[in-house]
């Protein structure tokens, strides 16, 4: 918005979204919903791992997962010694 007339600037364009997530990072994160998917096969309680602190990983199994693919395979790990 131009500062005193409150109508948009020329040339300028706004959006309300944010950017999107990198391809790496979302590749990940497809990875880490299905992994959890095999084992738990009920959408709640995918989503409560993947959104719940742990203490075991320090942080959201989902933070973690996406940031690297180091995290990918330890949150993988994780899941392969849950008890389901």
């Amino acid at each position: 918005m131009a500062p005193a007339t409150g109508k948009p600037m020329a040339g300028k364009r706004f959006s309300r979204f944010k950017p999107a997530m990198p391809r790496e990072e979302a590749a990940r994160q497809g990875v880490i919903a299905g992994a959890a998917w095999s084992v738990f096969q009920d959408r709640d309680a995918v989503m409560a791992f993947l959104n719940t602190h742990r203490d075991d990983l320090g942080g959201r199994p989902l933070d973690i997962a996406i940031a690297s693919d180091d995290g990918l395979r330890t949150v993988r790990d994780v899941l392969a010694t849950l008890p389901v």
